[in-house]
């Protein structure tokens, strides 16, 4: 699918950042990144800014984060009836390790730059990061299994994703997985994770 001009420089825009640094990227590296003429005043027809180019950057992968969300709990909903509960903990798990791969780019930007921009701060908070384990929380209390349970979902939620989320910022920053453990063995030890942390499932009657 070809990109407008517009969905190009905020692509190229941030990878810019995350492999520069918002500062030292300048309006014209973006345009020569994004196949416009370097210095013309190309990015200007689209933003009225730098900062503007990465306010979009980060409010549309909220918005995307959001339907993927949706979409996510949707397609779980629908392998309830056909898979365990331990394949469908290892589908969550994957999803949620695609997710934060998906946004690395994002990530490295949010630990370098975004302190300075307490209001996107805010937006990765409430449109990508908080939806991310309000999502897990959802799904738990969705489970036949659990439906009776008292459980503190949010504090599971925060185990089960920080986890997630840790295991890609250990690849991302260091250059290798967590205590050497390749995803599969991180899965599979999340799944048995979850399923002991949580009571022995009620009996669907």
């Amino acid at each position: 699918m070809t990109r407008s001009t517009r969905e190009r420089i905020i692509d190229e825009a941030l990878r810019l950042f995350a492999e520069r640094g918002y500062s030292a990227t300048s309006v014209a590296e973006i345009e020569a990144a994004s196949g416009l003429s370097p210095g013309a005043g190309g990015l200007y027809r689209h933003f009225k800014s730098k900062y503007e180019v990465l306010s979009a950057a980060i409010n549309e992968h909220a918005t995307r984060t959001r339907t993927q969300v949706a979409d996510s709990l949707a397609e779980l909903g629908d392998m309830e009836s056909s898979a365990d509960l331990e394949a469908r903990l290892s589908h969550l798990c994957r999803a949620g390790l695609a997710k934060v791969r998906e946004e690395s780019e994002l990530t490295r930007v949010f630990f370098r730059d975004l302190s300075q921009f307490p209001e996107l701060v805010a937006v990765v908070r409430e449109g990508l990061l908080q939806p991310m384990f309000d999502a897990i929380t959802t799904w738990f209390r969705a489970q036949p299994e659990y439906e009776d349970a008292k459980l503190d979902w949010n504090g599971i939620a925060a185990v089960l994703g920080g986890s997630v989320v840790h295991y890609r910022l250990f690849q991302e920053t260091v250059g290798e997985s967590p205590g050497h453990a390749e995803k599969d063995q991180f899965v599979t030890a999340w799944v048995r994770l979850a399923v002991g942390l949580l009571p022995s499932p009620a009996p669907v009657s």
